[in-house]
């Protein structure tokens, strides 16, 4: 898989997430935002905390962090499959 490969997936994933029940078409920002910071950090509780405070800015809603753990368990192993680490 490459990156672009594994942009698309992770924007999959995060669109049919739509923690708020809004409609995935309502978090184009903040999934691009989350993708760039796939792209920087590597550990899932790092990125979950930088998921939680994204979509908190945003709406103003808080997430649970065991939830933004779970999805980000799922976008950094895309990040690994298309960095051949898996």
């Amino acid at each position: 898989m490459n990156t672009s490969e594994m942009n698309r997936r992770a924007v999959a994933v995060l669109e049919e997430w739509d923690p708020f029940a809004i409609g995935s078409e309502m978090y184009g920002a903040e999934i691009e935002k989350v993708i760039a910071q796939l792209h920087v950090l590597d550990h899932p509780s790092e990125l979950a905390k930088q998921i939680q405070s994204i979509y908190e800015i945003s709406f103003d809603k808080w997430i649970p962090l065991e939830k933004c753990v779970e999805i980000s368990y799922k976008l950094i192993a895309f990040k690994y499959e298309a960095k051949h680490i898996i």
